[in-house]
């Protein structure tokens, strides 16, 4: 069973209560909850950690090393800013996805550079909540085709 970790950056933990024209309404709490449902479908162990604190993340992304399959990574604000991200995820070696849930394409332009995009195994964007279970699909080797 492929052990699968989703990480969450600055504050996604906001999401239902943050631009909702951006980010939806769907709560944190209730986007977790359906992810860990989804995983168990696709017959995958998922945790799911989040952290406003980029040093954190670093030290969770460290901890991964040997310890899981995929990663899936919403790095929030960091994506444009953390090289100490991009770091720790090159560091480790273990595949991952970047997922937005806006397209950061689209919108300013200081949020079209992504530090780890170059080294990511994917990257969602764009589809709202919806990018979650997409990564999710795929790093469970479920993607629908």
């Amino acid at each position: 069973m492929k052990k699968i970790v989703i990480l969450n950056g600055p504050n996604i933990n906001m999401l239902g209560v943050r631009e909702k024209k951006v980010y939806g309404d769907l709560d944190y709490k209730t986007l977790c909850k359906n992810l860990l449902a989804e995983a168990k479908k696709l017959k995958a162990r998922l945790e799911i950690f989040q952290s406003n604190g980029e040093g954190e993340l670093v030290d969770k992304i460290q901890s991964l090393h040997g310890a899981a399959d995929h990663i899936i990574i919403n790095p929030g604000a960091y994506t444009h800013t953390s090289i100490a991200i991009r770091d720790a995820l090159s560091a480790v070696a273990v595949p991952f996805i970047e997922v937005h849930i806006s397209n950061i394409f689209a919108r300013e332009e200081f949020r079209k550079k992504s530090f780890i995009s170059g080294i990511a195994s994917g990257v969602v964007a764009g589809f709202g909540a919806e990018g979650y279970f997409i990564a999710l699909r795929a790093a469970a080797g479920k993607a629908r085709g």
